[in-house]
């Protein structure tokens, strides 16, 4: 999408005080990166992060896991449609559909993911761990992607890699608080493989050695991710590059936090100052990483089909057309193929 008509998107003020609320009562790192964000994209992205929370308390709340999902599809269904319910949040996110053309791949998506948390359902290798990342982070990246405008493949792939790099740093840090709820995200072959239990673990949860070298390993598997995603940094506008990185410094320094706590997350929690993320939101303002190549190396497995999704109306960049104008000559297309078939069908044979 051009800068131009990214640049025009606004939200009702009411919305936008909706989408403020739910974000106050969210995630407090995520407010201080929006704030460097662009009016524009600060508002759509709120907007992005006020649907993700009410999709995942409405599967969460509800009495059972089929009922929340249905009720979902539903209420996405008609945002799609651009006839949403009438909750903020769903208003909200509908102008961010319809402004910046985000496929409906990506909010299913993360239906699908919530579901999985509400079943608590468990994941037997670091594979399967990361399908689950991929639902309920890698596709709000690249929504966030598609916010700003980017719909070049290596972008898209290193902006998933970021939300399955993040996903994993936040399960590190609640291993203790996920087991008092009778969860585990931690891969289990990997404590079967220590001698550990899964079911031991969640019965009497505490830093047993098996724990915290599976939250090393998997703050490691987070590192590398990192490492690839921040790449992806120079591909942004460069009015959002310094507010991404800095989402990215603060949420790595949450691994830093727990390996100098020797990796128990489970009687202990992580928590980075206010003062602290300041001072590496002024370390994203001077790093080389605002200017550096975009890796090329291709998505994650997991994350593949979200990258797809998002930039299927601009491969080739065809003719130079908007994501909006292809789904136009898209539609004229199969009107005008119909319109042949129906005519060659009335015509009499011979």
């Amino acid at each position: 999408m051009p800068a131009n008509s990214r640049d025009r998107f606004t939200l009702d003020k009411d919305l936008l005080a909706g989408c403020n609320r739910s974000i106050q009562h969210g995630s407090k790192s995520f407010m201080v990166a929006s704030r460097l964000l662009p009016r524009p994209i600060r508002e759509a992205s709120r907007a992005l992060y006020a649907y993700c929370r009410a999709a995942d308390d409405l599967i969460d709340e509800s009495p059972c896991i089929e009922t929340g999902l249905a009720q979902l599809k539903a209420r996405t269904a008609r945002i799609y449609s651009g006839t949403p319910e009438d909750f903020p949040e769903d208003r909200a996110f509908a102008a961010v559909v319809a402004h910046f053309a985000i496929p409906k791949t990506l909010p299913d998506a993360l239906g699908e993911g919530f579901a999985w948390d509400a079943e608590a359902r468990r994941y037997e290798t670091l594979e399967d761990l990361a399908a689950y990342a991929a639902r309920v982070a890698s596709s709000v990246g690249v929504m966030m992607s598609m916010i700003m405008g980017v719909t070049d493949r290596n972008i898209l792939a290193r902006a998933a890699d970021l939300g399955l790099a993040m996903q994993l740093t936040n399960i590190a840090r609640d291993v203790g608080e996920d087991a008092a709820r009778g969860r585990l995200y931690l891969p289990e072959n990997w404590l079967l493989d220590a001698g550990l239990d899964p079911q031991e673990f969640l019965r009497n949860p505490s830093p047993k050695p098996e724990i915290l070298q599976a939250v090393h390993r998997l703050l490691g598997a987070a590192d590398e991710l990192y490492s690839r995603a921040v790449t992806g940094i120079a591909g942004l506008p460069s009015s959002c590059r310094i507010a991404i990185y800095s989402a990215a410094l603060i949420y790595r320094e949450i691994g830093t936090v727990i390996a100098a706590n020797g990796y128990d997350s489970v009687t202990r929690r992580a928590v980075t100052s206010r003062q602290r993320k300041l001072a590496l939101v002024a370390q994203a303002a001077g790093s080389p990483w605002l200017f550096q190549t975009v890796a090329t190396a291709p998505a994650h497995a997991t994350t593949q089909f979200m990258v797809d999704a998002a930039s299927v109306f601009a491969q080739n960049d065809v003719k130079g057309l908007t994501a909006k104008a292809g789904r136009m000559v898209e539609l004229m297309l199969s009107s005008e193929l119909r319109r042949r078939e129906s005519k060659s069908m009335s015509r009499p044979n011979g």
